[in-house]
């Protein structure tokens, strides 16, 4: 039986505060896709949530810890498009 994987590029999100709405991520060049608990996926780039923001959800991302939080305060309606 085959079952499919998930494709290299999606990471886990470690969430270690433990309360995190974020699951997955994936980091592309100029944006990151953000996997959410309640099964919705968004897609910041720099052009909607400015380089500077969308470098620091990426190193949110890789260090498992504030992401969620940051988006809620600083991003929340500034995402290119809504995937799921």
């Amino acid at each position: 039986m085959n079952i499919a994987k998930r494709p290299k590029h999606v990471h886990r999100y470690k969430n270690l505060s433990g309360d995190s709405k974020v699951v997955r991520y994936e980091i592309a060049k100029d944006a990151v896709i953000i996997y959410f608990k309640d099964c919705t996926v968004y897609r910041y780039t720099n052009q909607t949530a400015d380089p500077v923001n969308v470098k620091k959800m990426k190193d949110l991302a890789v260090s498992g810890k504030g992401l969620g939080t940051f988006i809620e305060k600083h991003l929340k309606d500034r995402w290119s498009h809504k995937i799921r």
